[in-house]
């Protein structure tokens, strides 16, 4: 399957057109990777829809967006449904969400812990408060995501302001990717920071979605 742009992926969102039993509510920053594991493991049972990755940029949208999905998945005549998000900066609203309706979601304040591994994101935690990370993803959107944003696309002068308690900058790597690699220590030389590289692959999120593989409709 071919997926659309990155930028398609961050302003619109993705949706599988097939029929499965298993509907899975992601963000579009993680549809690469919910793809990947899906056609490496023939999830053929589960069906990804995608809300737009930006979403991320406008924490309190999350939530609504989500709910929304949900709703039109049940209508849909999805059964079963999980959502594929960390709680995002949500402050727990994503959370209260999957209770009131009775969904799961995958464990995790955020791409980059789940990405690490929570456990060990979590033991990190302490050494690298002064670390800016960066995911597969957010180094092929980081003007979308992270210079525009800020403003310094038009303030380049602001950059010492946001970045001047930062000390590095740890590219979390899903793939071997060198011309991500190289773009990674770009964007940490662009935020003046010393440049970290971890190969991480698709850490819980793998685990996690592996819990989910059980086809409910499976004799």
């Amino acid at each position: 399957m071919s997926l659309p742009s990155d930028h398609i992926l961050t302003e619109q969102g993705f949706g599988e057109s097939q029929n499965g039993s298993v509907l899975l509510i992601g963000c579009g920053a993680l549809a690469r990777e919910i793809l990947a594991l899906k056609a490496a493991n023939s999830w053929d049972h589960m069906v990804l829809r995608c809300l737009p990755a930006k979403l991320h940029l406008y924490p309190k949208k999350i939530t609504p967006a989500v709910r929304e999905a949900i709703h039109k998945g049940r209508e849909d005549g999805f059964g079963t449904i999980y959502v594929l998000y960390a709680d995002c900066g949500t402050g727990g609203h994503l959370d209260s969400l999957c209770a009131e309706e009775g969904v799961e979601r995958i464990a995790g304040p955020h791409c980059y812990s789940f990405f690490d591994g929570n456990e060990a994101f979590a033991k990190r935690a302490d050494d690298e408060m002064r670390s800016f990370y960066l995911t597969d993803f957010l180094v092929k959107q980081f003007d979308a995501f992270v210079w525009r944003p800020m403003g310094l696309d038009r303030h380049p002068e602001l950059r010492d302001m946001y970045f001047g308690n930062y000390e590095s900058l740890i590219y979390l790597a899903q793939t071997s990717n060198p011309e991500l690699d190289a773009k990674a220590a770009h964007c940490a030389e662009r935020l003046g920071l010393r440049y970290e590289r971890r190969s991480t692959g698709y850490g819980d999120l793998e685990i996690s979605m592996k819990t989910l593989a059980v086809d409910p409709l499976s004799p």
